[in-house]
């Protein structure tokens, strides 16, 4: 097509859109918008699930990545030894033993079980953020005994209808509890503090001092795992491979290995829900194309057939359709862009609260991109289609409009 014929088409294409319904076209710009809306906001939301996911497990739950008991063992034992191996490998800045066990929590007649998980709380701060997310009191201090930093979620509220789930009934900082381990001791500890930090797997436990946890199961230099934080995010694979190298015998994992099944199973679902979303939003907006130009080329058969009686080529009607559909989309893109950038901002401010925590919309270029192509492509095709069929019709038979 040459630059003369492409001139007339847009020529045509404008002058259509200019003597054209103009609700009709806003009407259909706004459509377009809405639906690209549509097809951006949820995988938006999704990648801010995976965002908040990584950040709570790499801030509060395992660092970067944890060191774990070799197969057929229980426990880690020579912690001191393992600890320093790791600490004299560069880009790790922070190593923190830990002891997980089960144990069972009952305040004032009300009975939860649950995890306890015992930390050095200098090394603890060196790994986590759990020291920045204190609801009320303080954080453990190293030398601390008979004391007990409780979750928000185990911790609960006076009024249950307050609470997620099962909780001891309102909990709160000065309060003492008696705590079973699971190996029969019961230690009335008094609670310290009282952690909030958003997260489920978290807000459930307990936490005290290694040395707590050395007198009430007589061991010593012992841990379930070791939290290791390193000075960049991203590289954990790398440094997995580092470390196995030095001479770490136990087992690694990084965090995302360590949460896989838990994010994995919400993320299938969410990009089923967004397949489906995706799909019908693309049938609305071919739908929606298709009726508009289709309606216009049978309005206006009978100038087509003027048109192409006074010799302009059929190629240029259809090519001027496809300009207006082509114009069309991109209003509509504009538009969603607009909204869809109102909608990040409003989120961010006021974010959606899952059950994992606040969750904040993150737009990457790639769902955005894919979001423009589809539509343009799906405009293009619900377009071209009436206009070619009208622009193929005999001339008599456009200007008699039969």
């Amino acid at each position: 097509m040459t630059g003369n014929h492409l001139s007339v088409a847009f020529f045509l294409a404008i002058r259509s859109i200019q003597r054209g319904n103009r609700f009709t076209f806003l009407l259909t710009v706004a459509i377009m918008g809405l639906v690209f809306v549509n097809l951006v906001f949820l995988p938006s939301i999704i990648s801010g699930v995976v965002v908040n996911f990584n950040t709570q497990s790499i801030n509060y739950n395992y660092g970067n990545l944890v060191i774990e008991p070799r197969e057929n063992t229980l426990y880690i034992t020579g912690v001191d030894e393992v600890k320093q191996k790791i600490s004299q490998i560069s880009e790790v800045i922070g190593t923190s033993p830990r002891f997980s066990a089960g144990a069972t929590y009952n305040y004032h007649g009300t009975q939860i079980s649950g995890q306890i998980v015992g930390f050095n709380p200098r090394y603890e701060q060196e790994v986590t953020l759990l020291h920045t997310k204190l609801k009320e009191g303080e954080f453990l201090a190293e030398g601390d005994g008979d004391s007990i930093l409780l979750g928000a979620q185990l911790a609960g509220n006076i009024d249950e209808r307050k609470d997620k789930t099962d909780s001891l009934g309102g909990v709160t900082a000065g309060d003492s509890i008696l705590v079973t381990f699971n190996n029969g001791v019961k230690r009335t500890l008094k609670v310290k503090g009282i952690l909030d930090t958003g997260s489920f797997g978290v807000d459930r436990n307990g936490f005290v001092t290694l040395k707590e946890v050395n007198q009430v199961y007589g061991i010593s230099d012992t841990a379930t795992s070791v939290l290791v934080k390193l000075s960049q995010n991203g590289e954990e694979e790398r440094y997995k491979k580092i470390l196995m190298e030095s001479g770490i015998a136990q087992k690694i994992r990084t965090f995302q290995e360590k949460g896989q099944g838990f994010v994995n199973d919400a993320i299938r679902s969410f990009e089923i829900i967004n397949a489906i979303s995706t799909m019908v939003s693309l049938v609305i907006a071919i739908v929606v194309i298709f009726i508009v130009i289709f309606i216009n080329t049978i309005n206006k058969r009978r100038q087509i057939g003027i048109l192409k009686a006074i010799g302009i080529n059929k190629k240029i009607i259809i090519y001027s359709y496809i300009i207006q559909v082509l114009i069309i989309a991109t209003c509509g893109i504009l538009l969603g862009l607009a909204l869809s950038s109102g909608l990040v901002a409003y989120l961010t401010i006021n974010p959606l609260v899952f059950p994992g925590g606040a969750v904040y919309p993150v737009v990457e270029p790639g769902p955005v991109i894919r979001s423009v192509i589809s539509l343009a492509l799906v405009s293009l095709i619900s377009g071209f289609i009436p206009s070619w069929k009208t622009a193929n019709e005999p001339i008599l038979d456009a200007i008699r409009g039969q």
